[in-house]
């Protein structure tokens, strides 16, 4: 057999196996399309049959769920219906209850009004009765009312001036009784355990020669070496005739100690010229500063103050130069630290702080040579510099009344800084002044009336005066004492305090014959 008729019997057996498998298939395939199809519709059936059943089952649900809301929403506006009622009654009844109220208020006013006609009636009677009654008494007197009035007050006047003298004499008697034997443990006790040294008040320093022809070598050729000195110090020196002495004139005592210092080591050297002057000014000026470093230290040491800027010890040792009426600032601030902190520690309060502020608190008298301004403005302008705490700036602003105080802690500095410059021996005056300063105490007395003498004593820290007795009674002195000391307030300037003591006597003579 030939290859061509093998590859057609090929292609001929191909095409009837495609035929039988394409009919198979097809037959095949449209059983099961019919098949699926009467699945489907079965399906489909049941799925409307339980959708039908579904749906009846909600809407019966919602039937009753909307009955039930209905029978809710009924029964929430029957009973919301019945509080409307009720809230309506009860208003009614207020209304009717404010209506019977303003009746009541109205006839009250009718009858106030009617009351007040008739008062306004017999008030007019009452007036022109108590005119003619007065009309009478005048007539039957001799005095007019006003001198009857003015009599009266007078007397009045004389009982409440006689009562006011019992009570205040009756009120200080019991405040001293309760307040000095406390007073006077805390400050006595406070006074006896703090003992300070004071020097004299003095814008000059001598400087003792060896001899007076040492004077001509301090001034040297044409001056120069005074001139040098006063320049390179910046003080005056006063060679007069005062023998073996130089007096050294300036107000910043730091200067005119450096001064005296370095005067002092020129005249042991012997070598006095422009040069070894300039020289021996600066050894004297590191010695002072040295000295002032080491007061300062000294003095935080003795108060027992820690932790002070190095600035402000360096301050506090210059105040060793500084006096104020002869009182010695650096032991006076000492003291006052001391004496603050003795109160403070007998009251119960902060020892530490009313010593701290009491050192401090004259702290601006060590450049008030150098800035403008009160030593307090200088002092808070300092502490404020080196970071001190607002408490302690202001127990230094309030020890003169400059600022007010804020805390108990100021107020007992200013107490022991008065106390420190109030006690006997603390501070010197010139005796014109201390002269001034007491004939105008004992004038103030005299003027007063109802004293007869006055006479100052104790140094001008008590005044005696004598009353008279036609003039005050035994009530009145309370209330003399007290005028006087106010008028002495007023116009008298004194460190400390000063006592006014009034006395009064009355005398009666006669004769046995």
């Amino acid at each position: 057999m030939s290859p061509v008729l093998v590859v057609l019997l090929c292609v001929v057996v191909l095409v009837i196996g495609l035929l039988i498998g394409y009919i198979y298939r097809k037959n095949v395939g449209e059983k099961a399309i019919g098949s699926a199809e009467q699945k489907a519709k079965n399906l489909i059936l049941d799925a409307q049959n339980k959708s039908e059943t579904i749906k009846k089952e909600i809407t019966l649900e919602a039937k009753e769920e909307a009955h039930r809301l209905r029978t809710d929403a009924e029964r929430d506006a029957k009973e919301r219906r019945a509080e409307i009622q009720r809230a309506e009654k009860r208003l009614a009844q207020k209304e009717e209850s404010v209506d019977r109220k303003l009746e009541n208020i109205d006839r009250k006013v009718e009858n106030i009004s009617r009351q007040e006609a008739e008062l306004q009636e017999k008030r007019k009677e009452l007036d022109n009765f108590l005119a003619k009654q007065i009309e009478e008494l005048e007539k039957i007197s001799g005095l007019t009312a006003e001198e009857a009035k003015q009599l009266l007050l007078a007397e009045i006047e004389k009982d409440v001036r006689h009562d006011a003298s019992v009570m205040i004499k009756d009120i200080e008697t019991k405040a001293k009784e309760e307040a000095d034997k406390r007073a006077k443990e805390i400050i006595s006790g406070a006074i006896q355990r703090c003992a300070a040294d004071h020097v004299a008040e003095s814008t000059v320093s001598v400087v003792a020669l060896p001899n007076d022809e040492m004077k001509g070598r301090i001034i040297g050729r044409e001056g120069r070496n005074i001139r040098a000195i006063e320049t390179m110090t910046g003080v005056d020196l006063i060679i007069d005739d005062t023998p073996e002495a130089v007096i050294i004139s300036g107000f910043d005592p730091v200067r005119r100690e450096i001064a005296r210092v370095a005067l002092e080591k020129l005249i042991v050297d012997g070598r006095i010229h422009p040069a070894r002057i300039e020289e021996m000014v600066e050894k004297a000026q590191k010695e002072v500063n040295a000295i002032i470093k080491a007061e300062g230290e000294q003095a935080t040491f003795e108060v027992g103050i820690h932790n002070l800027h190095p600035e402000l010890v360096k301050l506090l040792g210059r105040l060793k130069y500084r006096t104020s009426y002869g009182q010695n600032v650096l032991k006076h601030s000492v003291e006052v630290a001391h004496l603050a902190g003795l109160m403070a520690g007998e009251l119960g309060m902060d020892t530490k702080l009313a010593k701290r502020a009491g050192l401090l608190h004259d702290i601006g008298k060590a450049l008030d040579h150098e800035y403008e301004g009160t030593h307090v403005d200088i002092g808070i302008e300092v502490l404020k510099k080196y970071k001190e705490s607002d408490a302690v700036i202001n127990g230094m602003a309030a020890h003169h009344g400059d600022y007010e105080p804020k805390s108990m802690e100021a107020v007992l500095i200013a107490a022991a800084d008065a106390l420190s410059a109030a006690r006997p021996g603390a501070r010197r005056e010139t005796l014109d002044a201390y002269i001034k300063r007491l004939e105008k105490l004992e004038e103030i007395a005299n003027t007063t009336p109802g004293v007869d003498k006055s006479f100052a004593i104790q140094a001008g820290r008590e005044i005696r005066i004598i009353a008279k007795p036609e003039e005050v009674n035994d009530e009145g002195i309370a209330l003399l004492a007290r005028e006087i000391s106010q008028k002495i307030e007023s116009e008298l300037e004194y460190p400390g305090q000063i006592k006014v003591n009034v006395v009064r006597e009355t005398k009666a003579v006669d004769y046995a014959k």
